[in-house]
């Protein structure tokens, strides 16, 4: 499967704090179909928790008496509710996020932007829908569902060749119609933010305020690893709401200017990347925790006591990872009813930009941290490794590949595997019978190196015949290393790899990204622990492609892969070592 969209966008999650539908989308075209609880945005009477044990241990029992178990979603609501739509008759549309690439025939294919009609949303994972004539299964985290379910069909933006907009058609519904759309859109956002902070501050006081009281159960190192930076995104969305609000139009929502306010703060959306590069640690350090029935009952207790609705706090935490995703979703849908003449135009078609990168950022940076266990599993699988840790200087595999090295003084050609990583090229030998056994022979730090590139026929400082060869210059000792590749492409991206290597380190040191210290150690022990656990045995290709042959049955039974935040869920399940290495080295046994 594959995702061409520009960035990783996460599909959105039918929120379970909306306050119009149990979607989570202020759906002008479903609230006279559906009724929902309403979470006000005042003041709740809430009843604070006491450092009362006595009280607290009061709650605790009736916890253990009705036999509550942590970590109830809720029980579906947002399926029942799509699913009491379609059979009282209402027509539910999905837009496709990523294109859906199937050569089963129970599976329904589509391409990003194609419109789905829903139904049926009985499984959480797999939706069955409808395209002209075509029918089938297909997954529910690839769609989002439309704003303006009542937009008809002959009004919604078709494609043309070359994958742009047909503009006449764009442009071509009423005026009206098209205000009224955009209000759907201004609400959706102005009341979806509301519901946000409202979520932020049950977070905020209902989770941390209380944890700390308890020291006796919570460090301050703990509470940093659950809850992250999420205070310091409570206090940059209060800022932002209340400048979207100054430019909320209420008597004609329509005509609000709300792009300015994305542009204003693009920057400090920023913090968002270290709440979702931590996230990971918050679920790990939650499940650890939550083994303990003190933990999971007091957990319980803030929340109700909160009055909140019965999701765990880990699903709680997931939120903050969804919302920033959410926001290009939602430019894109204002930018499609908003006329080229309005004076909002401008401002959110380079607001949507903006978003645009701050998720592509975000994307980035946590790719990247993800990267860095399956490095650390790289590493445990060599044998022999000697000096330091791969980590301790990169993060990023650039390219890897098979050369020969030819070396002072006698000239000796010897075949080697290298990994390109930004900082260092390191060097491997195959085993001479396990083909897919490697050993550590040395490494090359590329700070201090300069590629030069070396055309066909006799090298003067070898003194030697070459074909398809470059050399590593060593700008302070004069050291020369000399590689040769067996055709002239492979050389071309040998070379080329060697540029994104400089250009991934430069960028780094211009965005500031960096691993810390416990994040470095921590992927080393994991990789550690698995690597003693035994190594499995290398999956063979005709073995590999039987497998990916197996139809599904009549429901699919797992997710295709998609290039999304690996949080679109609250657990998540660890990926399997052989899997990710298999990206990461071109060899097989």
């Amino acid at each position: 499967i594959t995702s061409p969209v520009a960035f990783d966008i996460l599909p959105l999650k039918l929120h379970p704090f909306s306050q119009s539908t149990p979607t989570g989308l202020d759906c002008v075209g479903w609230k006279r179909r559906v009724s929902a609880p309403v979470l006000t945005d005042g003041a709740l009477d809430k009843t604070a928790l006491t450092d009362d044990v006595g009280s607290e241990e009061d709650l605790y029992e009736d916890f253990r008496s009705s036999n509550h178990r942590y970590g109830h979603s809720g029980g579906g609501g947002e399926q029942l509710a799509i699913n009491e739509l379609i059979s009282d008759g209402s027509v539910v549309y999905a837009e496709a996020l990523w294109d859906h690439v199937t050569m089963d025939d129970q599976e329904l294919g589509f391409k990003a932007g194609d419109v789905i009609e829903v139904m049926d949303a009985t499984n959480k994972e797999w939706w069955w829908g409808r395209i002209l004539d075509s029918e089938g299964w297909f997954p529910a985290s690839f769609v989002r569902l439309r704003v303006n379910q009542d937009e008809p069909m002959e009004d919604y933006p078709l494609k043309v060749e070359g994958g742009k907009e047909d503009d006449s058609r764009r442009f071509g519904m009423g005026q009206t119609t098209k205000d009224q759309m955009r209000t759907n859109v201004i609400n959706e956002i102005i009341s979806t933010e509301r519901d946000y902070i409202k979520h932020l501050k049950d977070i905020c006081e209902g989770y941390i305020k209380q944890c700390r009281k308890r020291a006796d159960m919570f460090t301050e190192e703990q509470l940093k690893t659950i809850f992250g930076n999420i205070e310091d995104i409570y206090r940059c969305q209060k800022k932002f709401v209340k400048a979207l609000e100054k430019k909320f139009n209420k008597d004609h929502p329509h005509l609000s200017e709300v792009g300015s306010c994305f542009l204003e703060y693009q920057t400090e959306f920023q913090i968002y990347s270290e709440y979702c590069n931590n996230h990971p640690n918050a679920c790990m350090e939650l499940s650890r925790l939550t083994k303990v029935n003190k933990y999971v009952y007091f957990f319980e207790a803030c929340r109700l006591l909160q009055k909140m609705i019965d999701i765990s706090l880990d699903g709680f935490l997931l939120t903050p990872v969804q919302k920033i995703c959410k926001y290009p979703l939602q430019l894109a849908e204002l930018l499609k009813y908003t006329n080229p003449q309005h004076r909002d135009f401008k401002d959110v078609e380079a607001a949507l930009n903006a978003m645009k990168n701050v998720a592509r950022l975000i994307n980035e940076r946590k790719r990247r941290l993800e990267n860095i266990d399956k490095i650390a599993q790289w590493q445990s699988s060599i044998e022999d490794w000697e000096g330091e840790d791969v980590l301790v200087r990169s993060s990023e595999l650039i390219y890897s590949g098979e050369l020969a090295k030819i070396s002072h003084p006698q000239a000796k050609s010897q075949q080697r595997m290298f990994f390109l990583f930004d900082h260092q090229l390191v060097c491997c030998k195959k085993d001479l019978l396990r083909r897919d056994i490697l050993y550590y022979k040395s490494r090359i730090n590329m700070d201090d190196m300069e590629i030069l590139d070396v055309e066909d026929g006799k090298d003067k400082d070898f003194n030697i015949s070459v074909k398809n060869a470059f050399k590593l210059h060593c700008r302070d000792t004069e050291e020369v290393h000399l590689f040769c590749a067996k055709k002239p492409e492979q050389k071309q991206r040998w070379l080329k790899a060697f540029e994104n290597e400089r250009r991934q380190v430069q960028l780094d040191q211009e965005t500031g990204f960096s691993i810390t210290e416990v994040q470095k150690k921590q992927a080393m022990l994991n990789a550690s622990k698995q690597h003693h656990a035994g190594k499995p045995k290398a999956v063979t290709r005709p073995y590999y492609d039987f497998l990916m042959r197996q139809k599904h049955p009549t429901l699919p039974t797992t997710l295709p892969q998609q290039q999304v935040f690996m949080l679109a869920e609250p657990k998540r399940k660890p990926s399997n070592f052989w899997q990710n290495i298999s990206r990461l080295t071109p060899f097989r046994k």
